[in-house]
């Protein structure tokens, strides 16, 4: 241990020279990222640049031009670069500890659990899967492996989403009456217009974000939902997956919120009524530039990278043996609810749980 001496300076200097030791003694834990898309490449990949406690050890890509672009900026070790066809040797990679699963959404159960199944800790990027059974085999893997399973619910890290959910749950303006939320993008390629791929539009995109935050700001689970599909404006585009959605869920408490979710227009605010005053964002998802204010008064939070604090408490809840507030029961329960408001636009009818 470093040489610390009493006999100068506070208990104050002390203590943080304890601190500012055990922080660099805590071992940082390698991640690799599986696929290098945007949000690996513009988010995730700059984020472990910052992070604390975690760093960028490996990478899993089918692209040879990728590899070789992230070996370079990261300066990474040939033996940690792998693609799909060995990811499974990553079992025998001592610089990994966490695998964070970056792919297509029906590509995230097999490679959840595979990962599982080499003894790594897993993050899987949200929606957690396209079905409620995939989830299941999911949490089952990671439970029967003993490794922690965690779903990119990055907003649960974010200080202004953190403050609505302390305000809602917290009833600092007494119970909530009414929540309204809205996600929407206009450039929306690739796989997430294949429902094979995706598992549906916007919905499983950027609606999810609606519905965890209804659960975060009440801490109940809705009774529930029903939901209507927007037209479609660009039916070749839209031909597998909705375009937009708007969908009514209830809870418990009788607090109602009212959501919104699309592909042609862009939405980004989450407003919550209660009975003595009200709060909201806007924007509310964005990956920075957040802004709140409340029937009191504007709300003044920092503006943090929500990916870096996110896996660093990941890497935290691992080293400190605990479990992580974003768990795959979560990612199950949002993708059960999702599945329900599609069979509620199907069907036309109400669905309860």
């Amino acid at each position: 241990m470093a040489n610390l001496s009493l006999s100068t300076g506070t208990f104050s200097d002390f203590q943080t020279s304890i601190i500012t030791y055990m922080e660099k003694a805590r071992k940082k834990l390698g991640v690799a990222l599986v696929g290098l898309g945007t949000y690996s490449s513009e988010e995730l990949g700059p984020a472990l640049k910052e992070t604390k406690h975690c760093y960028l050890a490996g990478i899993v890509s089918g692209s040879k031009d990728k590899k070789e672009q992230w070996k370079n900026e990261y300066g990474l070790s040939d033996k940690n670069i792998y693609d799909y066809s060995n990811f499974d040797s990553i079992k025998n990679n001592e610089d990994i500890d966490i695998v964070y699963v970056v792919l297509p959404n029906s590509m995230h159960a097999e490679y959840v659990i595979r990962t599982a199944k080499a003894g790594k800790h897993v993050i899987c990027e949200k929606p957690m899967a396209v079905t409620v059974d995939e989830c299941d085999e999911m949490i089952r893997a990671c439970s029967d492996a003993g490794v922690l399973l965690s779903v990119g619910y990055r907003l649960h890290f974010e200080p202004y989403n953190i403050a609505m959910s302390k305000l809602g749950k917290g009833k600092k303006f007494g119970q909530v009456k009414k929540i309204n939320a809205a996600h929407g993008l206009r450039n929306a390629q690739g796989w997430r217009l294949d429902k094979k791929m995706a598992g549906g539009g916007p919905l499983m995109d950027v609606g999810i974000y609606c519905v965890n935050a209804g659960r975060y700001i009440t801490g109940l689970e809705p009774l529930t939902v029903q939901a209507q599909q927007g037209p479609k404006k660009d039916r070749e585009k839209f031909k597998t997956v909705e375009e937009s959605m708007t969908w009514q869920m209830e809870y418990p408490n009788g607090t109602i919120a009212e959501c919104a979710c699309s592909y042609s227009e862009y939405q980004n605010h989450l407003h919550v009524d209660a009975e003595t005053g009200w709060f909201e964002l806007g924007p509310a998802y964005s990956y920075e530039g957040l802004k709140g204010k409340t029937s009191n008064g504007k709300l003044d939070l920092p503006d943090i990278n929500q990916q870096a604090a996110q896996m660093d408490d990941f890497a935290c809840a691992i080293l400190d043996k605990r479990p992580t507030p974003v768990p795959g029961e979560m990612g199950r329960q949002d993708v059960k609810i999702l599945h329900a408001i599609y069979k509620s636009m199907q069907t036309g009818q109400k669905v309860k749980f």
